[in-house]
């Protein structure tokens, strides 16, 4: 084995930081299995990555039974024949095993240096002389806190053996932390070296990582709210289902597909939270979900921004390229999200792929481009036909756009800097706030839509009409408030002029739609 030291800091940083991939994509929920899982060499040891989750600490009772711990059950390591066979068949201890559990905030008592060099994992000639430590065996210092911590359970292989299995074991959880576990060898002939089995990690709520917990219940909450929508949404839908305009169909769809993803979410946090597995095919069909509502709800607003069913009855030769980009953001949606959230069981934040994240950005910005520059024609439009209650909603639309687009790129900023300053996750408590703000601004911004284009019985009188003169009398009605008194949710001015809207080009295939209209 190369001994050569690494700065530990930067070492723990990549390990920690490496355990949201790899492996963990055959793992199941917050019972982790490893299935003869190879060490890898780093520095002067060979590790193994065991796991990182935020658990929250047992109540002050220590008589009643440990609610929070992580148990190693049936975990067994194998050497190759070439390193057991270099060993005589009575001979007691030949090649240790350390498993290293440790809070993130105690990361700087594993390893040490000798004469202010590098550091390194494993003690050698120099530091043993310097700190005490053994040779060949993990560096560790107790923490300040916890004289226990951290922990080390040794395991030893014995003669010419194969295997070796480590006992089973409990370790309480006293203090709420981001923990990660480490299996590591200080033996050089030890290269090869593999590993089975499973820990079992448990918070006092149950197996969903300290991470993932709160985002439990803010879907319970999301569905209530979208469960909401719905109702009084629906009810006007059906009220008034003579008069509805084919983009408030669309608008229901998206709200029932809002409902039903977060549904499936809280059921599946709470699947995983009881029984510690979380099925891959499951979690797939969950995104699965989002990703087709994410699709649609995009393509809506695309929609709404070309005037599609105010000033055009279709988008005609459009439609293919708007089916298209749908069809691409979908595939390039679904994949990011598998790769963020199909076999994800640690409490390290996500690393999604660079080429899965770059086409999904890509898209978004193209929707975003393409959405405010219909939206310009569509004012045109309005403006030069002098309608002023289309042109007043569509104003309204437009500035939601723009706070949305404008409070999505100050959390994207947000989300950067959080990340960047906080690579071991020790603000694992919080983090649950970076996925839930996408879907309280997709919520936010759905419930802007139904504001703006509630059902009613006046909706047809501003659905597209073919004609170039609006009547002032229609015009001066709200789009949802009809002759019987029911409450509107759009006031306008009626005292406005009226006039004859001029007719005017746009250069590209949107122009071309126009016109064959």
């Amino acid at each position: 084995m190369n001994p050569h030291p690494l700065r530990l800091g930067a070492l723990l940083a990549a390990l920690v930081l490496a355990a949201g991939g790899g492996w963990w994509g055959r793992a199941e929920a917050s019972i982790h299995t490893y299935g003869r899982e190879s060490f890898r060499e780093v520095g002067n040891a060979f590790l193994l990555s065991g796991g990182s989750e935020g658990i929250v600490a047992d109540g002050a009772d220590l008589a009643a039974p440990a609610s929070s711990f992580i148990k190693f059950v049936n975990v067994t390591f194998w050497r190759n024949a070439e390193s057991a066979e270099s060993h005589a068949k009575m001979a007691h201890s030949t090649g240790l095993v350390q498993a290293i559990l440790f809070e993130a905030a105690d990361r700087d008592n594993i390893g040490g240096s000798a004469y202010g060099g590098q550091r390194s994992i494993c003690c050698t000639p120099d530091l043993a002389k310097l700190e005490g430590c053994k040779q060949g065996e993990v560096i560790r210092r107790p923490s300040s806190d916890d004289p226990d911590w951290p922990v080390v359970v040794d395991t030893h292989f014995s003669a010419n053996h194969l295997s070796v299995k480590l006992d089973d074991e409990e370790v309480h959880i006293t203090k709420t932390g981001m923990y990660n576990l480490f299996f590591i060898s200080c033996d050089p002939k030890l290269r090869g070296l593999a590993m089975s089995g499973k820990t079992i990690w448990r918070n006092p709520g149950g197996y969903l990582p300290g991470r993932m917990a709160p985002l439990m219940r803010f879907y319970v909450f999301m569905s209530l709210a979208y469960l909401l929508v719905m109702v009084v949404w629906f009810s006007n839908y059906i009220r008034f289902w003579r008069d509805i305009l084919p983009i408030q169909n669309w608008i229901t769809l998206v709200i029932a597909l809002g409902l039903f993803e977060m549904t499936l979410w809280y059921f599946e946090y709470l699947n995983f939270n009881s029984s510690g597995v979380r099925p891959v095919g499951i979690t797939t069909w969950v995104v699965t979900v989002g990703a087709i509502r994410k699709t649609i709800s995009r393509l809506l607003i695309l929609s709404i921004s070309m005037g599609y069913g105010v000033v055009r009855p279709t988008l005609g030769g459009l439609t293919s390229k708007v089916l298209l980009l749908g069809l691409t953001y979908f595939l390039a949606s679904e994949l990011l999200d598998i790769s963020e959230n199909v076999g994800t069981i640690n409490d390290i934040s996500g690393k999604a792929k660079l080429f899965l994240v770059l086409p999904d950005a890509f898209l978004d910005a193209f929707l975003i481009l393409w959405i405010f520059t219909s939206l310009s024609r569509t004012l045109e439009k309005l403006q030069a036909r002098r309608s002023s209650v289309k042109l007043d909603i569509y104003r309204k639309f437009t500035n939601a756009l723009a706070v949305s687009v404008i409070a999505s790129v100050v959390w994207i900023g947000y989300e950067v800097y959080f990340k960047a300053t906080d690579p071991f996750s020790e603000r694992w408590q919080s983090a649950w706030i970076i996925t839930a703000f996408w879907d309280i601004l997709a919520f936010v911004l759905l419930i802007v839509i139904c504001y703006l284009w509630a059902p009613s019985q006046s909706s047809q009188r501003y659905a597209y009409s073919g004609e170039t003169v609006d009547d002032d009398d229609d015009e001066a009605q709200s789009l949802t408030k009809g002759s019987d008194g029911d409450v509107g949710m759009v006031k306008i001015d009626k005292d406005r002029n009226a006039g004859v809207s001029s007719a005017f080009s746009l250069e590209d295939d949107e122009a071309e739609e126009d016109k064959r209209e």
